[in-house]
């Protein structure tokens, strides 16, 4: 959502979830591929002597799974909002002092004790934001005003369209689409949910969360599932044509938090983390690079210009923000089943 400083992927992901315990100046993130700026990691190991290494995932089902199957060589990891629910509920996580480390004091009041976690026992914010669909204004003919568009693709988009691998945003849209609430027990809005999915499948030239920015730029799409933040990087980084939509239906909501694993080895350097991504300067400088909100007071005197103007960071009041939620196990087993129909 959202490269990546030292990025260990395959057996060196491996490596670090299986090793041995670790020397107390190291600090081991696996987030968001693209999340970090590398400015940021710069300043907080000059200030701090800790040593960061990241790696890198591109859904939240696959964090999810990497703690599910026993992964414990991670400090600090970034879910979004349902699954840090998910993972308390599973024993995934670890308590942590978060409201006792000096700038908690400047998290916006409305961001404190969050419904995912009512105590802040276990979650630190991070960003957040929507997840829509962005497109190549000066090659398609729309203008991004309906979840129609991207579920229903005009035939210039056919071969050129970009949906995300995994069903969380996916889903979640086409139930914001057809009307039908998020975490649905019903198999009839199921069976609606994948029928809307396998008419726009012949369209689809990919299922990927990665890349999208670069496809757009040249042109490999005209359209992609995207994160209003990543399609900002894209539209100052690679193609100013790139187009962030909100359609009048409305889009998904998410917020990411810095959590511990349960396992993690270098607690104190995560607590130290945290802090310093409570500071509004640095937290800033993190909006500024991905372009996503953060619940810090204060951060906004750093924001740049382009920030502060663009449009993937100011949401229409019109277009329903409608975040995401932790479903039941029978809603999560129609989802699955509706996922893997579609993959097949």
């Amino acid at each position: 959502m959202k490269t990546t400083h030292r990025l260990w992927t395959g057996a060196c992901a491996l490596a670090i979830a299986s090793a041995s315990p670790a020397l107390a100046d190291r600090l081991n993130i696996y987030t968001w591929t693209g999340y970090i700026d590398q400015a940021v990691i710069d300043k907080f190991e000059a200030e701090t002597g800790i040593s960061v290494i990241i790696d890198a995932y591109d859904s939240n089902e696959m964090l999810l799974a990497r703690l599910q199957g026993g992964a414990t060589g991670y400090d600090i990891v970034m879910p979004s909002q349902h699954f840090v629910e998910i993972m308390i509920r599973e024993g995934l996580l670890q308590t942590v002092p978060i409201t006792e480390l000096p700038n908690y004091a400047n998290v916006a009041e409305e961001w404190r004790n969050p419904s995912w976690d009512p105590e802040q026992a276990y979650s630190a914010p991070w960003h957040y934001g929507s997840a829509s669909f962005s497109y190549r204004a000066d090659l398609y003919s729309g203008a991004g005003e309906s979840l129609e568009e991207f579920f229903n693709p005009a035939p210039e988009l056919q071969g050129r369209l970009q949906v995300l691998a995994a069903p969380d945003e996916v889903v979640n849209l086409a139930s914001l689409y057809l009307g039908i609430p998020y975490c649905t027990e019903d198999p009839e809005d199921a069976r609606r949910i994948l029928e809307l999915l396998e008419a726009q499948k012949p369209a689809v030239l990919l299922y990927s969360s990665d890349a999208m920015n670069d496809r757009l730029s040249t042109a490999e799409v005209i359209m992609a599932a995207h994160w209003g933040g990543y399609s900002f990087q894209g539209r100052i980084n690679g193609n100013e044509h790139i187009t962030y939509a909100y359609p009048r239906e409305g889009v998904v909501g998410w917020f990411d938090s810095m959590v511990v694993p349960t396992g993690a080895q270098n607690v104190d350097a995560a607590l130290a983390f945290m802090d310093f991504m409570m500071d509004p300067e640095n937290i800033a400088i993190q909006t500024n690079y991905v372009g996503y909100a953060n619940a810090i007071t204060g951060s906004e005197a750093f924001f740049s210009e382009e920030v502060l103007n663009a449009p993937e960071a100011n949401h229409p009041a019109d277009v329903p923000l409608v975040f995401a939620e932790a479903c039941s196990a029978d809603a999560q087993r129609l989802i699955d089943r509706v996922w893997t129909q579609l993959m097949q």
